[in-house]
């Protein structure tokens, strides 16, 4: 799979700007005439979502993907196609079907370790309690969560068929939905299997194989995936978790994003599920920018002072005046523009389903997961973070925890929102960056740094 032979900055700047021209044109003009998109990017995927506000956001979503999938083509052999000709194409090599029985107990109510501990119960509110209060967490995600924990009976997705693809990935809800008796359908590469084999396991999990191989390269095999899945019986839920590299990772979004729509047009009831980054920009809620706004107000001589000698450029207000939506821009440079176009593709997709479809689409915490902490200053700004009201999870927390929300989302779809940051923002594990007093990016240096340095 390729995107037309050009440069993936190419790709993605042609694709943010094609977005934007469904609702600002100028702004539409300004990310065509960027030269250096490697470094300038930030200020048009930010544009993407303030242009969004005055209800154009499903244009720009439509308009979005509608490039994503002109640029982008498949490659057999000698032969090249779209995308959509490609899953409509008989495979070659077919997939055969590993099914593995799992032989643990299944769990039957709603756990979640954190420090040490495993939270249940009233021990469980408790901390939905701290988080709230702390910012960590939106209000809506304690309320979905103690939804959950109250209907155990929910937990057991057996009467579904959940797509785990990347099912090896540590935010992914494999381990959690294995736990609870579910039977999964896994997809991850072949040299990944040994990671997914390990997972306990009270449930089934179901996977393609070519021989006594498991796994699958979507980007490759994407034709025999899509016909390896439809023959899997039952109504399917299709969550998104993969990742890439660099430029490979919005070819892999573009691929998972072409199979969704393809179930889609042969099963009636297909279902979608993703994460969102909290390192991505959002429209947040009037209630999340009164708490940073309080905290700037209350911010320290020091922080103060800090801000001072940098002349302007640290501790910026994470928002400078008091709106209802207010624009939360966490993205991260050192995390590139392929990542957030990937992860932006996914976002699309959840904005133009919701119109016919379920769709579970979470805004997942900061959490320590491997392709994170391999970035050395990534892995330093989360290690200082809690100096900025920011909490970092462990992958274990964050997996089970939105796992719970997804669970939430497909047993209780709600309609679409009228406006489409208020589907975001639902029951989002933000980890403090929307109610932090401070502009991420002005404040992640200086994170950096403790990480770096810790005292003691």
């Amino acid at each position: 799979m390729e995107s037309n032979r050009r440069s993936s900055a190419a790709f993605g700047r042609h694709v943010v700007a094609q977005a934007l021209r469904a609702a600002d044109p100028a702004a539409a003009e300004a990310a065509d005439r960027e030269t250096d998109w490697r470094k300038g990017y930030l200020r048009h995927f930010r544009a993407l979502v303030e242009a969004g506000l005055d209800g154009h956001d499903r244009a720009i979503a439509a308009a979005g993907l509608a490039a994503v999938h002109d640029r982008m083509r498949f490659v057999h052999g000698d032969a090249e196609t779209s995308l959509d000709e490609a899953l409509e194409t008989e495979p070659d090599r077919p997939f055969s079907t590993i099914d593995i029985a799992g032989a643990e107990a299944a769990e039957k109510e709603l756990t979640l370790p954190y420090r040490g501990s495993l939270l249940s119960g009233a021990s469980l509110r408790r901390q939905l309690d701290v988080w709230v209060a702390n910012g960590v967490i939106e209000p809506s995600c304690s309320e979905a969560v103690r939804e959950v924990a109250d209907n155990p009976g929910w937990l057991d997705l057996s009467d579904q068929r959940l797509v785990v693809l990347g099912a090896g990935a540590e935010m992914g809800p494999l381990p959690a939905v294995l736990g609870w008796g579910a039977t999964v359908v896994g997809l991850d590469l072949p040299q990944s299997w040994d990671r997914v084999r390990a997972v306990r396991s009270a449930g089934r999990l179901i996977a393609p194989a070519r021989g006594d191989v498991p796994g699958a390269d979507l980007l490759t095999d994407l034709p025999a995936v899509a016909a390896w899945l439809r023959g899997i019986e039952g109504r399917l839920i299709l969550g998104n978790y993969v990742y890439a590299p660099g430029a490979a990772y919005p070819l892999l979004s573009a691929a998972v994003d072409a199979l969704g729509v393809h179930l889609g047009r042969h099963r009636a009831d297909l279902a979608l599920a993703f994460l969102a980054t909290p390192t991505d920009v959002f429209a947040v809620p009037g209630e999340a920018v009164t708490q940073a706004r309080a905290r700037f107000d209350a911010r320290s001589r020091r922080a103060r002072l800090t801000a001072a000698a940098s002349g302007g450029r640290l501790l910026r207000p994470n928002f400078p005046y008091a709106a209802s939506p207010a624009v939360n821009d966490s993205l991260v440079a050192q995390q590139g523009p392929n990542y957030a176009l990937a992860k932006r593709i996914q976002r699309w997709r959840a904005t133009v389903a919701r119109a016919d479809s379920t769709v579970s689409l979470s805004v997942a915490p900061p959490t320590r997961t491997r392709s994170v902490t391999s970035n050395r200053i990534l892995a330093a700004a989360y290690a200082g973070a809690h100096l900025f009201d920011v909490e970092v999870f462990e992958p274990a927390t964050a997996n089970k925890l939105m796992a719970a929300l997804l669970v939430h989302q497909i047993r209780n779809p709600r309609p679409p929102a009228s406006r489409v940051w208020e589907e975001e923002a639902f029951g989002a594990v933000h980890g403090g960056l929307w109610r932090t007093p401070y502009s991420p990016r002005t404040a992640l240096p200086l994170a950096a740094v403790r990480g770096l340095f810790p005292r003691g």
